[in-house]
């Protein structure tokens, strides 16, 4: 199977679990009776567990290996869902909330660092990444529309089976997928050997290695200026999880309609990520160069944001509509950046800190996301969703200027070497 090929089919099986169990979680948790504080409990362990892991997983895949680290997700997000799905009291919940973190830690960056070193390898270190990065970026848009949908409908259509809550299925069959996954990464991603290594290598060398990625992180020019994007990123997308839902129950006036029409804007918002992401190399190509498609991106979803915030005083059904349309303009361009955005950054690193440099653009995200939330919440809040919006707009569109500008720091210069 060819890398691009490979790469596609992993992250389509990384997401596709995240989709399912994601849209019958909380109601499945409230079933069993924990009350909203005990499920924010459980995700504040998942979040924390991630981003205390982000960084050292990312060094554990540059040492031991993309595959084994896979492996290892695939591994603790199947005994994850396995408790999730039948567990019935606190303890088994945690347990499973950390596995849960565990496996997104451990799936974040070995399989696109795979793909890296295995075309490097192949075709050599100047080759264009934008359509195999496409690919993959499509496929866990895919995935995480397919799942969601999937994950909302199985209890309805099924219903209870066999002792087990129709509510649980969705999460069962993710530790399903998981066993897949496993199969599929030991099949499909070989590697070549590495030297054999113990216990202190690996707890010498991954250290060393995270201490490489941070320091390329912050003083690379060129990734120096994507994870200011990727910061300017993660509010957007946090702005968007924390204000839309409350912004169409205000527009619906039901609570559970706004679920429903949550739902469906979502699902519709990855398929316009997924449109964007397979249009980003052809942008790429009709912009001149990945930076130029990135930045363009950027700018797309900058202009859906202040849209969203021009639209916020529109009701009933006019208003979700255009609600919806913005959100999906908004997926659409920050989907066609995410394969520019991966071309640029693998050009400024080698195979020995690929991994732990995405790593640290994930935890840019989320950690820059989370701060974010925290201070557009007090504004939406205090002034209304429109002005919320129009700062993620700007912020974004701060990240378009930063993207635009990168080549100019950096030269031109690529810095890569061969894997």
């Amino acid at each position: 199977m060819r890398p691009a090929r490979a790469y596609a089919l992993v992250s389509f099986l990384v997401w596709l679990p995240v989709g399912l169990y994601s849209a019958p979680l909380v109601l499945l948790l409230l079933g069993r009776g924990f009350d909203l504080t005990a499920v924010a409990a459980l995700g504040v362990a998942y979040g924390i567990t991630v981003v205390v892991l982000e960084l050292p997983t990312g060094g554990l895949a540059d040492v031991l290996g993309r595959r084994a680290v896979l492996v290892a997700a695939a591994v603790a997000n199947l005994v994850a869902f396995g408790i999730l799905g039948l567990a019935t009291t606190v303890a088994p919940l945690v347990v499973s909330a950390i596995l849960r973190g565990v496996g997104r830690a451990l799936s974040s960056g070995p399989a696109e660092a795979w793909f890296v070193d295995a075309v490097h390898a192949a075709d050599g270190p100047d080759t264009d990444l934008t359509p195999g990065l496409a690919k993959g970026a499509t496929a866990s848009s895919a995935a995480l529309g397919i799942g969601v949908i999937a994950g909302g409908a199985l209890p309805v259509v099924v219903g209870d089976l066999g002792g087990v809550t129709a509510l649980a299925l969705p999460v069962l069959l993710g530790a399903v997928f998981e066993v897949v996954l496993l199969v599929v990464v030991l099949l499909a991603l070989p590697e070549p050997p590495r030297p054999r290594t113990t216990a202190r290598t690996v707890l010498a060398g991954v250290p060393a290695t995270i201490r490489t990625g941070l320091r390329l992180g912050l003083r690379d020019p060129v990734l120096a200026r994507i994870m200011i994007a990727m910061g300017a990123l993660g509010v957007a997308l946090a702005s968007i999880e924390l204000l839309t839902p409350n912004w169409l129950a205000l527009l619906t006036g039901d609570p559970a309609s706004a679920g429903l029409a949550y739902g469906i804007v979502a699902a519709v918002g990855f398929a316009a990520d997924g449109l964007g992401a397979a249009t980003g190399p052809r942008a790429a190509h009709r912009l001149g160069s990945s930076r130029r498609a990135a930045s363009f991106g950027f700018a797309v979803a900058a202009a859906a944001l202040v849209g969203l915030a021009a639209l916020s005083g529109l009701s009933g059904v006019a208003g979700i509509v255009a609600a919806g349309l913005a959100y999906c303009v908004c997926f659409f361009g920050l989907g066609v950046a995410i394969a520019p955005m991966g071309d640029m950054l693998h050009g400024r690193v080698t195979a020995g800190e690929r991994a732990t440099v995405i790593s640290v653009q994930s935890l840019t995200l989320q950690l820059v996301g989370a701060g974010g939330s925290v201070g557009l919440g007090w504004v939406a809040g205090r002034y209304g969703v429109a002005p919320s919006f129009v700062i993620a707009g700007a912020l974004l569109a701060g990240g378009a200027a930063a993207l635009i500008n990168a080549a100019r720091e950096a030269r031109g210069q690529r810095v890569v070497q061969a894997a």
